[in-house]
């Protein structure tokens, strides 16, 4: 029997998952590798009212921080001195805390892997020091860990490039998602659902292509849009609200956090639109594919690897007007029918499991 490796899981908001990807992952992580491992996951302790000491096999540890934001460089650097005192491996979801790493390497012989994320130093909400920051430390990162992670080939391929070094590829695990029918109560509160509707879910941010979307749809009338997300979170969002909020066939709500409400708007919608122009494999997109939804996503060479170059892509307004007014029931349901089968053999929580598991007897 191999030996049960001590694991730190280090980035996340924390358990049980109800934040983003990096939770579901740690959240999949612990469900099929608990038993195999003794494993640690820090967690925000100003996220979660109920603080339980375990879950799902998996100790949990909380720092007194947020875990997003300008405190998660120190929420981070805080669990990696804490996991360095008992734990082999320290499993680093982004690079935020990584510019502790030289430092760290110099008096403690850890093994550290680091997750580093969607090259998150491109994105356009962060300031040019923030960028700066996020760029340095990612370098750092590459430079110190053991092992690096990359959820993309374009990322793989970056990693290889910039840095000389070879990453593993490992995205995420889609197969949580499951197909609902929509509700009389879910109908009843939202009439648009009961028609034909485009759907996109995602943070209201500009390099998620909320305006390129909205604008497009200002212009269709025949096809109505469904928007989820957080639109009061910015002046971005605030403004688009303000903008599109009176078009009939544009409909925005507020975030969904709840699973099942969500995959019930999700898996009856009649296309999936994916705007995200920054990142690596996004975990929306896989699971929308796994849902078998048709997907039009932004053209940005990420999207293109994770979907196999089988989905519609769009650039501009003009584009995504055209592909709307152009696309057929035939291929609408080939595009779902083909990313299924990519989600169902790439993307579940059982390969990406073993793929950590692997890297962790390993190391």
């Amino acid at each position: 029997m191999k030996h049960k490796k001590n694991i730190a899981v280090i980035g996340t908001v924390g358990l049980p998952a109800k934040y983003g990807g990096f939770e579901t992952l740690a959240e999949y992580l612990v469900k099929h590798l608990a038993r195999k491992h003794n494993m640690t996951v820090y967690c925000s302790g100003q996220s979660y009212h109920y603080k339980p000491s375990t879950y799902k096999n998996a100790n949990l540890k909380y720092i007194n921080l947020k875990a997003n934001g300008i405190q998660s460089i120190p929420y981070d650097i805080i669990s990696i001195f804490k996991a360095n005192r008992t734990s082999e491996v320290l499993l680093i979801l982004g690079v935020s805390g990584c510019i502790i790493l030289p430092f760290l390497k110099l008096f403690s012989k850890k093994k550290i892997i680091v997750h580093i994320d969607g090259l998150e130093w491109k994105r356009d909400k962060w300031s040019n020091y923030a960028k700066w920051f996020l760029k340095f430390s990612e370098k750092l990162a590459v430079k110190t860990a053991d092992i690096i992670i990359s959820d993309n080939k374009v990322i793989q391929d970056y990693v290889k490039k910039k840095y000389k070094k070879n990453s593993e590829l490992i995205a995420y695990g889609s197969d949580h998602c499951n197909n609902e029918e929509m509700t009389k109560k879910m109908i009843s509160e939202n009439p648009f659902l009961n028609e034909k509707y485009a759907l996109k879910v995602s943070r209201i941010e500009p390099e998620n292509n909320i305006h390129t979307v909205l604008n497009a749809f200002s212009r269709i009338e025949n096809l109505n849009l469904v928007v989820i997300g957080n639109w009061n979170n910015s002046n971005y969002g605030k403004k688009l609200k303000l903008k599109f909020e009176s078009y009939k066939n544009i409909h925005l709500m507020e975030p969904i956090y709840d699973q099942n409400i969500l995959n019930q708007i999700r898996s009856n919608c009649y296309i999936y639109i994916h705007g995200h122009g920054a990142g690596g494999t996004n975990p929306s997109l896989v699971e929308a594919m796994y849902l078998n939804l048709p997907i039009i996503a932004f053209g940005i060479n990420y999207n293109i690897e994770t979907t196999g170059n089988k989905a519609k892509y769009f650039n501009n307004e003009n584009d995504l007007i055209n592909i709307i007014n152009k696309i057929t029931l035939k291929e609408v349901n080939s595009i779902a029918i083909n990313l299924k089968e990519i989600a169902s053999t790439k993307y579940t929580w059982k390969i990406i499991s073993e793929k950590y598991d692997k890297l962790f007897c390993n190391i």
